[in-house]
């Protein structure tokens, strides 16, 4: 039985403008960094790691990323002070999360989302 998602693995054209912009978002750095072809961030108890692609590698479309967070709001207004524009503002959604979404650089879109009640992930 699968019991969680360790990792999820990004490509970036621009691994020095994706670093700043997920440091930027308060993700810990544990690996790598603007010159490194991967890198890898601590996201909870797994990682987000980034791994440099080129410039002629294009992706469409494949989904989104959602991380929990302590504060969605905290997170969108660091979000907007660091310059970035959230495709969404904080909603509170009928499935019972507060969230918001934001695009990196590389076109990936990610959720940031708090259940509105406390729950279990197990």
């Amino acid at each position: 039985m699968i019991e969680a998602i360790r990792a999820i693995t990004l490509g970036t054209h621009e691994m020095t403008r994706a670093v700043r912009f997920y440091g930027a978002l308060g993700f810990e750095l544990l690996h790598g960094g603007g010159q490194s072809s991967f890198t890898s961030f601590r996201a909870g108890t797994s990682y987000l790691n980034l791994i440099a692609q080129p410039a002629e590698q294009r992706w469409s479309w494949w989904g989104r990323v959602i991380f929990y967070v302590a504060d969605v709001d905290a997170l969108y207004d660091l979000a907007l002070a660091a310059g970035y524009q959230p495709a969404t503002v904080p909603r509170d959604a009928e499935w019972g999360e507060r969230f918001f979404h934001l695009v990196d650089p590389d076109g990936h879109e990610l959720s940031f989302a708090r259940p509105l009640v406390p729950v279990s992930l197990q």
